[in-house]
């Protein structure tokens, strides 16, 4: 997806309860999954991180939170809590029984309602969202990738050897531009 398109999706999103889940889909780029099961107390505006625990593989990992993306969150935050959807302690984006999360098809149908709103006539999914960094590279911004833990020892019965962890992306820059093209909250 275009920069363009994604910035279109994001406003057509209609609720700020949906704006805020799919902006944190793109400006965090967090899976699916990992967005439906965010809890409140998972974000971290001190360290500006948002913590995701039992992710893909079941490992827990951070990733970046902007400010505009923040600003979004505390809106949504407000406007929840001014419901009672949103339970001190509970999911960050609450299912129709704020006890649960968000269910697969409420996301879905959020998704492809932001889409017809966004006039985005082409076959896109969530996992489309997953264009934040290729953006920031578009936009000549630096991005960094260094290993999230430091390597470790495997020992096996034939040799011992090093591996490395697995590499993210580490966005360096101060306030993620992309989110920031969002509407004023």
């Amino acid at each position: 997806m275009s920069l363009d398109e994604v910035t279109r999706l994001l406003q057509g999103a209609g609720s700020l309860k949906y704006q805020a889940a799919l902006g944190v889909a793109y400006g965090a780029g967090l899976r699916a999954n990992e967005v439906m099961h965010l809890k409140v107390t998972d974000i971290d505006s001190e360290r500006m991180i948002i913590r995701i625990e039992q992710g893909k593989g079941k490992r827990d990992r951070q990733a970046m939170l902007s400010p505009a993306l923040l600003r979004i969150l505390r809106a949504w935050e407000r406007e929840g809590r001014g419901q009672r959807t949103l339970l001190p302690g509970g999911w960050l984006f609450p299912g129709q029984n704020p006890v649960n999360p968000i269910s697969t098809r409420q996301r879905n149908r959020a998704f492809h309602r932001a889409c017809t709103a966004a006039e985005i006539e082409k076959r896109v999914s969530l996992r489309s969202l997953h264009a934040f960094a290729t953006h920031l590279l578009e936009l000549k911004l630096r991005v960094k990738t260094r290993a999230s833990r430091p390597a470790k020892r495997i020992r096996s019965t034939s040799r011992t050897s090093r591996r490395s962890a697995p590499s993210r992306a580490v966005m360096n820059c101060p306030s993620a531009r992309l989110m920031c093209r969002l509407p004023a909250v």
